[in-house]
């Protein structure tokens, strides 16, 4: 791993890390201020709406721009100082400033997304190293996913909310310098193309490229089942008498992602990585939703975990290898934004369902993940070799 790449990594895991701890964070801070966790949960909405409004914006400005490490320095700031002033406002300022504040910091979100994965391909050749280089941006990711929500519980216990989230702006307000300072170089001179142009280009680049149309479509609808785990999860632990090792099961299957994204072979075909991990996801989580106790269903959310770690390395290796170097930025953000919308649809669907058996909810989840690897096979074909070339033929081809 190169000086360079390695400064990318780190810069992203702290900033994900601030990311991914945000929706324990505002909730506690906002029951331990008021007394009623509504506040915080207005304000998590507020926060994760604009990853999705803003990533066309923000993958077009930073695939336009000349250099491209001080754009996401910026937004990285930004970032934290939102972060930091929602450790000061939530609870004690009136909502809507509050509110304000939360879609101010979200709009800097695709840049934690999605933006900066896009820019770990311009840090590394084509071919293994690049691979190597996105399975160890999907093991940062995933550590993130476990430490940030850990590192929140930690210090809202031992010291207040407040504080934690205090902490998650310093590791956003840390990535910031890292961000700005990257040794990516100049690029060639920007598009000429007006920006109002470029905002839809990474969504007919998605639709073009056979690949990217294939396992975009496929982890929207496994984000979709995926958002209602944690709900489910909780609810399959109560109907043994257990809640609180909901927690277990969910730290088992964040810690089988890392270990499987850090696993995974990077002579493995994407496509047909992604394929697989999905069944093997789907199947993982049926098997856990039939299990006689939480004890056997614990080593069975693990696999469930070891299969979805390598599912993000497949995505993001197809995204690099299949977008357009112009584009590649806004396939990034755009597929995270999707990603994400997924989710949160996900998590309100199994509130409304909530009265269903636990385990038919967990079931649930396991079926999107089967129908998504079924819709992986379908629009995906048979695998072609080329790699980035099939993406720029294609879009070339259908640009035309």
């Amino acid at each position: 791993m190169t000086a360079a790449l390695g400064r990318c990594l780190t810069t992203a895991f702290l900033a994900r890390l601030a990311d991914e701890g945000m929706g324990v964070a505002v909730v506690l801070a906002a029951l331990a201020r008021t007394g009623d966790a509504a506040q915080g949960a207005f304000v998590l909405t507020a926060w994760l709406l604009p990853h999705v409004a803003t990533a066309p914006l923000t993958g077009a400005l930073v695939g336009r721009v000349r250099r491209p490490a001080p754009l996401c320095g910026a937004a990285l700031g930004c970032f934290a100082l939102a972060i930091a002033a929602l450790a000061a406002l939530v609870g004690r300022a009136p909502t809507p400033l509050v509110l304000a504040v939360a879609l101010a910091g979200g709009a800097c979100g695709p840049v934690v997304s999605g933006g900066l994965s896009s820019l770990v391909a311009e840090l590394t050749p084509e071919g293994r190293a690049r691979d190597r280089a996105y399975a160890w941006d999907a093991a940062g990711y995933n550590a993130a996913s476990l430490a940030g929500p850990a590192l929140v519980a930690l210090l809202a216990g031992a010291v207040s909310p407040g504080a934690a989230l205090a902490a998650l702006a310093l590791s956003a307000g840390l990535a910031a310098p890292l961000a700005a300072t990257l040794p990516l170089g100049r690029r060639a001179p920007a598009r000429t193309t007006r920006l109002r142009a470029d905002l839809l280009t990474g969504a007919r680049v998605v639709w073009a490229v056979r690949p990217l149309r294939a396992v975009t479509s496929a982890t929207v609808l496994s984000s979709f089942g995926l958002g209602a785990l944690t709900t489910a999860s909780v609810l399959f632990a109560e109907g043994f008498g257990a809640p609180g090792q909901a927690g277990a099961l969910l730290t088992a299957f964040a810690l089988g992602a890392l270990l499987g994204s850090l696993a995974v072979p990077g002579t493995v075909e994407p496509g047909r990585l992604a394929g697989w991990s999905l069944l093997g996801l789907g199947l993982a989580l049926a098997a856990a939703a039939w299990a006689p106790g939480l004890a056997c269903a614990l080593p069975l959310y693990a696999l469930a975990g070891c299969c979805d770690g390598p599912l993000l390395t497949a995505t993001l290796r197809l995204r690099a290898a299949h977008a357009p170097a112009h584009a590649r930025a806004q396939v990034f953000t755009l597929g995270a934004g999707l990603k994400l919308t997924a989710a949160s649809l996900g998590a309100a669907a199994v509130g409304l369902a909530a009265e269903l058996p636990p385990p038919a909810l967990l079931g649930a989840v396991a079926l999107c993940q089967l129908a998504a690897a079924a819709l992986h096979r379908a629009l995906a074909g048979s695998a072609a070799p080329g790699g980035s070339r099939i993406g720029s033929e294609a879009w070339r081809t259908s640009a035309s």
